[in-house]
């Protein structure tokens, strides 16, 4: 089985180290051993050279004594003559005080690896005849004799027993290296195969094995290694089978969850328009009765236009959810001037907290932040909305602070404050802290989610700060912005006055006959002439006619059968373009929602508001 060696386990030393674990006493052994008997050897060699030139030394002076003495030179030369004619030395040389010296073979100088040897000259008594000893005198030493042997032989001796030694040594360490190492590589192969299947395991290929690996004790740990992956393997098809069949109970359930909140979608689309369409037609009616309601007959008309005000509340707190959801609500960031800004508040809240008995204190005018000034104006509405109604009397602080490289926006009341159960919570949708009897009129717990959802599109986040009887501060923190570069704000214009007559021309198509008859009872009470179209046909033909010409053309987006409102609103920009072409709509989808802005086409969200719409129209001049 070809297996893959990991690199961490091949640079490691094992194998090195059970081949010196091997080698290494062997090789002490086999160098001290070859130390010794080479040793031993050399010693014999050197033993037997040296007593082989003292005995010829010896022999020499014993057989040269009495020529010596009788100072025979003839007879010494014979001798040494004859010791060197049958090689047992190299040179011989036999000399005595007496000026005797005798010398055979090649002299000193030529001789290259001779060693010399010698011996002295003693002239011993002849043995007694008689059988009684006799005294004589001791013998003395009468000359000597010197010997040079050639140690040529000698030399080659000793090199060839230390090479040998060697030799021996040598192959002994080879055998001791190659019996170790095939011993290491029976321990490391089966080692290397274990460590690589453990790493397959690891990459997650749980089809990998050791195999057979020998007979030893790591055959048995491999055998265990193999019994844990075929459990490994076994552990994970179940795990997979049981993952499987969970994933497709998940995608069966997320199928069933995005039908029912497909279904939700469409039911809530369906249920926002049909809701918005009697709420737009039961406001225009409201309004356009007003005027001529007696005394008796105006409390009943202002508590319907109340109950119509917290209806369309409602449904356009649920739009701007959408609008959010549906990711068409983006800012577009330039200089706010916080002193227009403050004082847009301060009209807009003035009369509701001379009422309340509730003073506004704003601080920190000069100052200019980068945002959106709409939006912006729209968190702290509510904001002060709030503070006004729930701060119980005294004083709301409106301020603007200095505070890491920006400005800190606070609005601050001090009324029952908001206990810490629930401050986590308030920005949750339909969550309301001081309303249990979910009066209508106190709002439905949407304005602070949808002002938390509006401040993360700022590029910031809404805090609160609050403690029991201590009133709350709800803060939030913009990029601070160079004085002198706001753009002039629109100053907010008084109510237009309904009694001048606007003298527009005007066409209406919506399929809804109650609307039909609201809205063109309201717009003929404001001055203007109306034309009503049901379908897209009869549009065309007022579009069409050269003798009309509209200043405001008012679409429903959802007409009878096929009719497509954006199609007509496309019609009216080309036939009828000196007119604005708007679009009116209960729909809050967020696809609708994002064809409206891709196509920038103006939209009034169902119910639409008299005010606004006398607004929208007073921004329109006749023709």
């Amino acid at each position: 089985m070809s297996v893959h060696v990991p690199a961490t386990f091949r640079s490691n030393g094992l194998q090195r180290d059970l081949i010196r674990l091997g080698v290494l006493p062997c090789a002490g052994a086999a160098l001290a051993l070859t130390l010794w008997f080479t040793h031993e050897r050399l010693a014999t060699l050197e033993e037997a050279f040296s007593s082989e030139g003292n005995a010829v030394a010896r022999q020499l002076a014993v057989v040269s004594d009495l020529s010596l003495y009788a100072g025979d030179d003839a007879t010494l030369r014979d001798i040494a003559h004859n010791t060197v004619a049958k090689g047992l030395a190299k040179r011989v040389e036999i000399s005595n005080s007496a000026g005797i010296y005798v010398s055979a073979g090649p002299s000193i100088d030529t001789l290259e690896h001779a060693r010399l040897f010698g011996a002295p000259v003693r002239l011993r008594a002849a043995r007694s005849l008689t059988d009684y000893p006799q005294e004589t005198e001791p013998s003395g030493d009468i000359g000597s004799v010197r010997v040079f042997l050639d140690a040529s032989a000698h030399r080659r001796a000793r090199t060839k027993s230390v090479l040998v030694g060697a030799l021996i040594g040598g192959v002994a360490l080879l055998l001791a290296w190659l019996s170790a190492r095939h011993m290491a590589r029976a321990v490391i192969r089966p080692l290397q195969r274990i460590s690589a299947t453990v790493s397959s395991l690891h990459g997650g290929k749980l089809t990998a094995r050791c195999g057979p690996c020998g007979k030893h004790e790591i055959a048995v740990l491999a055998n265990d290694v193999d019994l844990m992956a075929q459990r490994l393997q076994d552990v994970h098809s179940q795990l997979e089978d049981r993952v499987q069949a969970a994933t497709a109970e998940a995608l069966r359930r997320l199928a069933q969850a995005e039908q029912a909140t497909q279904a939700r979608t469409r039911f809530l689309a369906t249920a926002s328009h049909d809701l918005r369409q009697p709420v737009h037609a039961m406001g225009l009616f409201i309004d356009s009765l007003l005027p001529s309601a007696t005394a008796q007959q105006e409390p009943a008309m202002v508590r319907l236009r109340e109950g119509t005000e917290v209806m369309s509340a409602l449904l356009d707190a649920l739009l701007d959810i959408s609008r959010l959801d549906a990711n068409v609500m983006s800012p577009t960031f330039a200089a706010v001037d916080l002193n227009a800004l403050f004082s847009q508040l301060d009209a807009m809240h003035a009369a509701t907290a001379g009422q309340a008995q509730v003073s506004l204190v704003w601080r920190g005018r000069d100052k200019v932040v980068v945002s959106d000034a709409a939006l912006l104006l729209r968190i702290l509405d509510n904001l002060v909305r709030n503070a006004v109604r729930y701060g119980a009397g005294g004083r709301v602080l409106i301020a603007a602070r200095y505070a890491n490289n920006g400005v800190r926006l606070e609005v601050r009341d001090n009324g029952q404050g908001i206990a810490p159960i629930h401050q986590s919570r308030i920005f949750e949708e339909f969550y309301q802290v001081g309303n249990p009897q979910r009066d209508r009129r106190n709002g439905f717990g949407l304005g602070l989610s949808i002002c938390a959802r509006i401040a993360v599109l700022l590029g910031t986040s809404l805090s609160v700060r609050s403690r029991l009887k201590q009133g709350s501060t709800f803060t939030l923190t913009l990029p601070m912005a160079e004085p002198n570069t706001a753009a002039p704000q629109a100053s907010t214009n008084p109510p237009a006055n309904l009694a001048v007559k606007l003298n527009m021309h005007c066409l209406l198509i919506d399929d809804d006959d109650a609307i039909l008859e609201a809205t063109t009872g309201l717009l003929a009470q404001w001055g203007c002439q109306v034309d009503q179209a049901q379908t897209a046909k009869q549009a065309m033909q007022f579009l069409n006619d050269p003798k009309r010409r509209y200043d405001l053309v008012l679409c429903d987006l959802q007409l009878h059968d096929s009719d497509d409102g954006f199609e007509l609103i496309f019609q009216a920009r080309r036939l009828q373009t000196q007119s604005l072409a708007v679009l009116v709509s209960g729909t809050t989808t967020p696809a609708i929602l994002q064809q409206i802005r891709s196509n920038a086409i103006p939209l009034l969200t169902k119910p639409v508001a008299p005010a606004k719409l006398r607004a929208l129209l007073a921004t329109l001049k006749p023709s």
